[in-house]
């Protein structure tokens, strides 16, 4: 009982906390700690950090720190490049200041799903969008909720092939790829991107006829946020055409598909079997794909624009950087829910959530991941502390159930990105602050597309995969 309390009062903590700005850096091997003490099992504190802890975030790190690492930089070499703004130029020189909501939605789209990071494509379409909205006279405060409607939504969890981290966590406990149940995450992410637009739309209508507009706003900086008005204007710079800048995004999803479906499954890896015993062939092939796409990729858009860049080996830097942080802090989410995993009262939890719905682990499964995304505001964060700790349940109970591993996958990395965006999420602090509002003028736009709306797609998804099965 005492175990099961420290858990709960320690996840309050952690949202709590996060919300107030403090790194989970520091927060989850504290609280992880505290949910020791707590538990009344003092002589455990120091193995359960540096060997559960430590152990799990290595192994994290382990797996996935390649494609976070890619991924950050090919964003960093899409906005350097001025390949980000080229797109973004063509996408509202097409659809006009008129449509402007729809023209953030789809240029964002474009970059997240072709793998650019949704920060980078924060950082560099706030500044067209908020020129897009003060002509079209669309009230400010609805920026942030098209900029999240095309990153946070459709593009990161539901869209198959789609080279998000979100959508690459559940792979080696599923084996599966980032294609998984192709169809249901269209109809999933096609549910997301109309509802959510026609909701801002919506919502636009109405506050142009009560004559609200634009606004006053001060908008001489990228909302405050560092340098970012600097690399707004280095961008601008940028003579890039529309098709150089989408060969690097096309490549990122054409040959993940090409390894997923034509030359991994022409191969024979049974003497990769003998050399590395070890190694979960099936649980790898996903990853791998996504690794060699980046890659390329990388090297394709740095060749094309040869010559041209400011400072390569600046770019390149700040990228990798750039990776740093978002993998640390999901990392020590994940050490986290390893610490709570192995204390006692998580089996009645873990009992609880597994047992909800017996009959169809699917609900269940959503469920779980929905309420971790949430405590721990990240998405990928309650996605890896929910598989570490119950991914082979999940996987066990789909089989017995007689559930394509597929469509658990995408039930799964759907769900995440559903309450991964309450008030204390790092993602959504970071975006309202890089436009300059405030939760109380902007959330609950942002809420409804990337948390109601979502939640409604999920439904829709395992509604029919329990029909109809994955397709």
């Amino acid at each position: 009982m005492f175990s099961t309390l420290a858990i709960v009062i320690t996840l309050l903590l952690l949202m709590f906390f996060a919300y107030r700005g403090y790194s989970v850096l520091i927060l989850a091997p504290i609280m992880a700690t505290l949910a020791v003490l707590l538990s009344g099992d003092f002589l455990s504190t120091i193995p359960a950090y540096t060997d559960v802890f430590m152990g799990a975030l290595s192994g994290f790190l382990l797996k996935f720190f390649p494609i976070f690492l890619l991924g950050a930089l090919f964003g960093r070499l899409m906005a350097d490049s001025g390949a980000a703004t080229a797109i973004a130029n063509t996408v509202v020189q097409k659809l006009g200041a008129s449509k402007a909501i729809l023209a953030v939605i789809l240029v964002c789209a474009i970059l997240t799903y072709g793998g650019v990071s949704l920060f980078v494509v924060a950082f560099a379409i706030y500044p067209i969008a908020k020129d897009l909205f003060k002509a079209a006279d669309i009230p400010k405060r609805l920026i942030p909720a098209a900029i999240a409607l095309g990153s946070f939504t459709f593009t990161m969890t539901a869209l198959p092939g789609t080279p998000a981290i979100q959508n690459a966590i559940p792979i080696p406990y599923y084996n599966t790829n980032v294609f998984a149940a192709p169809i249901l995450g269209i109809i999933g992410g096609t549910i997301m991107f109309i509802c959510g637009w026609l909701w801002l739309q919506s919502r636009a209508k109405k506050a142009n006829a009560a004559g609200e507009g634009y606004g006053q706003h001060d908008d001489e900086d990228v909302g405050g946020v560092g340098a970012t008005a600097k690399e707004a204007e280095v961008l601008s710079t940028h003579q890039t055409s529309f098709t150089v800048a989408m060969i690097p995004l096309v490549l990122v999803i054409g040959l993940n598909a090409l390894l997923t479906y034509a030359i991994f499954p022409s191969i024979d890896f049974s003497s990769l079997q003998a050399q590395f015993p070890d190694l979960n062939i099936a649980g790898s092939l996903g990853l791998w794909s996504i690794i060699i796409s980046l890659v390329l990729a990388c090297v394709v858009l740095i060749l094309l624009r040869i010559g041209h860049w400011n400072n390569l080996q600046k770019t390149i830097n700040r990228g990798t950087y750039d990776s740093m942080l978002p993998i640390f802090n999901t990392a020590s989410e994940v050490g986290y829910g390893a610490v709570i995993a192995s204390l006692a009262g998580f089996l009645i939890i873990r009992d609880s959530i597994l047992n909800l719905t017996p009959d169809n682990p699917l609900i269940s499964e959503a469920v779980a991941m929905t309420t971790l995304a949430g405590i721990t505001g990240s998405s990928s964060g309650g996605l890896s502390i929910a598989l570490s700790t119950l991914g082979e349940d999940y996987l066990r109970m789909a089989v017995n159930a007689g559930i394509d591993p597929e469509l658990m996958h995408r039930v799964a990395v759907m769900a995440a990105g559903g309450l991964d965006t309450l008030p204390h999420s790092g993602a959504v602090i970071t975006l309202l602050a890089i436009c300059g509002l405030t939760h109380k003028q902007s959330y609950l736009n942002l809420a409804m597309v990337t948390m109601v709306i979502p939640l409604v797609a999920v439904v829709a998804v395992i509604t029919l995969g329990t029909m109809f099965g994955s397709f």
